[in-house]
């Protein structure tokens, strides 16, 4: 338990030491977010991952980001998972100050490589998820263009703890109501960083049940705290984007 709490601590003093400047702006949005995640196992070890999230803000009234993942699964114990796969992302311009500075839609392209490790400390599962990504960012070179004619290279890591306690159960198994609750934070490196390493960190407090082992669904609060990787008039723009998010897990 004491890890956990480190690492816990270890984002916050993160999160914080990134957003806490004295010049910046603060964007506030409603968020909706809906995902459907499925997994089709082709053997004990490997196994095809596949993804698609929508998300929505102003609640469910206009897009935020189309995201669409796909990867491949090596199961190399009970407790550590290796995936590697591509994701592709549309993302829309919401908010007061929008995250393209053309202030239009604009694609992404994706390769990711990440570790899950999964733990369990009497009845308290502990999920650690490791994840780095090469992000290809369209852009626009004139914003008065209808599409994006260049890409900036990104580098960005990830990391996840998760927590998650049966209700109706001890361990969670079918027919099991659960709670669960996790904390990802996003660091960019390399060149293009943009204004600062802290990209966004996502904090979720979550309800679910498992129906049987080929559905589980959850849903509950979501805060996305975000900073835009440009100044605006001299400040730091800092999106605290809040609302709801619902995702369906399948096991083929």
């Amino acid at each position: 338990m004491k890890q956990a709490n480190l690492i816990l601590l270890f984002i916050l003093l993160i999160t914080k030491v990134s957003i806490s400047q004295n010049t910046r702006l603060n964007d506030y949005n409603t968020i909706a977010w809906i995902s459907n995640t499925a997994t089709i196992k082709f053997n004990s070890k490997w196994s095809a991952h596949l993804e698609y999230q929508w998300r929505r803000v102003d609640f469910l009234k206009n897009w935020q980001q189309g995201l669409a993942r796909v990867g491949i699964n090596y199961q190399a114990n009970d407790k550590v998972q290796f995936r590697a796969g591509y994701a592709s992302a549309i993302t829309y311009p919401y908010g007061d100050y929008t995250l393209q500075a053309a202030g239009k839609v604009f694609p992404e392209n994706r390769i990711f490589e990440a570790v899950t490790v999964t733990d369990k400390i009497n009845r308290l599962g502990l999920i650690h998820r490791f994840m780095l990504e090469q992000r290809w960012v369209g852009r626009y070179t004139n914003p008065t263009l209808d599409k994006t004619d260049a890409t900036t290279y990104l580098n960005r890591m990830r990391y996840m703890i998760r927590l998650q306690h049966g209700i109706t159960n001890k361990d969670i198994k079918d027919k099991t109501l659960y709670v669960a609750a996790f904390d990802e934070i996003f660091i960019g490196f390399g060149e293009n960083v943009g204004e600062n390493i802290f990209d966004q960190n996502r904090l979720g407090l979550l309800l679910g049940y498992r129906i049987n082992s080929s559905v589980r669904i959850e849903g509950g609060f979501l805060n996305q705290t975000l900073q835009l990787g440009r100044e605006i008039n001299g400040a730091n723009d800092i999106q605290y984007n809040n609302g709801v998010i619902v995702s369906c897990f399948y096991n083929l």
